[in-house]
C-alpha cells in the first residue's frame, strides 16, 4: 500500500479483481502464491493433472503430503491458508475446444503457464475473442519467455506462433528438463504483469515477447508484429480450436 502507483484505493482493487491461472505447476505455483499474497480476492485454478514426486523441485505450490491429489485442491488449500481473505475457485478439467470459453468467461486476466504449446494457443484464442487480457508464459531447461496479449490493442501470442512445430522439434519438460528456480523466475514475472493489468498501469510487455536466458542472466525482448490474416485476431477471427503437434 506504500507504493505510490497501488495505495488503498489500489489494494481495493486487487481485493475485487478476478485472477484465471491455468497451470497449477511450474509456473502456476510461484505466479498464483505470489497473487494471494498481494491480496487479489479471486483466483480461478485450472488442471486436470494430480501431484507427482517429479514435479516438486519447481511447483513450490505443492509438497510431499500432496503426493496423487489433483492440483486445484493442493493448490487452493495451499493459497487458502496462506490468505483467508483469498476466494480459489477450482477447475479440475482438461480444457479444449468445448469448454474453453466457458472456463475464460467472466475473468479479469488470465495467466497461461500450462506446459504445452496447443493449449497455450487455445487459452489465446478464447481470451482474443472475449476480450481478455492474456499473460502467457513458457519454460525449459534454463529459458523461459513471457508476452502480455491486450486483445484488440496488441499482437496475440497465435501472431508470434503462427503454427506448431514439427512433432518432437520442441523437447518436453520430462525430456528436456527444467531448472526450478527458472520456473520461479518466469511465475513471479506473469504475477508482477497480471498486477500491473488489474490495477490499471502501463503494460510495455504487451506485443513484446521477453526471452530469459538464466544460464546467461540475460534478458531481451523483441516486438511481435500483429498479423492481419491471425485467425485469432485478424479480420475474420474464427472460434478456437485444438492443435496437435505433428
Amino acid at each position: 500500500m506504500i507504493l505510490p502507483e497501488v495505495g488503498g484505493g489500489g489494494q481495493a482493487r486487487l481485493l475485487a479483481a478476478r485472477v484465471l491461472v491455468v497451470g497449477a505447476g511450474g509456473l502456476g505455483s510461484p505466479a498464483t502464491l505470489y497473487l494471494a499474497a498481494a491480496g487479489i480476492g479471486t483466483l480461478g485454478l485450472v488442471d486436470s493433472d494430480g501431484v507427482e514426486l517429479s514435479n516438486l523441485s519447481r511447483q513450490i505450490l505443492h509438497g510431499m503430503k500432496d503426493l496423487e491429489r489433483p492440483k486445484v485442491f493442493s493448490g487452493r488449500a495451499r493459497l487458502e491458508a496462506q490468505n483467508p481473505d483469498v476466494r480459489v475457485v477450482p477447475y479440475h478439467v482438461r480444457l479444449s475446444a468445448d469448454n474453453v470459453r466457458d472456463v475464460v468467461a467472466g475473468w479479469q486476466v488470465v495467466v497461461e503457464g500450462s506446459d504445452n504449446l496447443p493449449t497455450k494457443l487455445l487459452v489465446n484464442d478464447a481470451c482474443v475473442a472475449l476480450g481478455v487480457p492474456l499473460v502467457v508464459a513458457g519454460i525449459v531447461r534454463w529459458d523461459g519467455q513471457l508476452m502480455v496479449v491486450r486483445p484488440g490493442e496488441t499482437a496475440c501470442y497465435r501472431c508470434a506462433v503462427p503454427a506448431l512445430p514439427p512433432a518432437g522439434a520442441i523437447p518436453s519438460c520430462e525430456e528436456a528438463g527444467i531448472l526450478g528456480p527458472v520456473a520461479g523466475v518466469m511465475g513471479s514475472l506473469q504475477a508482477v504483469e497480471a498486477l500491473k493489468l488489474c490495477l490499471g498501469l502501463p503494460t510495455p510487455t504487451a506485443g513484446r515477447l521477453l526471452f530469459y536466458d538464466g544460464l546467461a542472466a540475460e534478458a531481451k525482448s523483441v516486438a511481435a508484429r500483429r498479423d492481419p490474416a491471425c485467425p485469432a485476431c485478424g479480420q475474420i477471427p474464427s472460434r478456437p480450436r485444438e492443435e496437435r503437434a505433428g
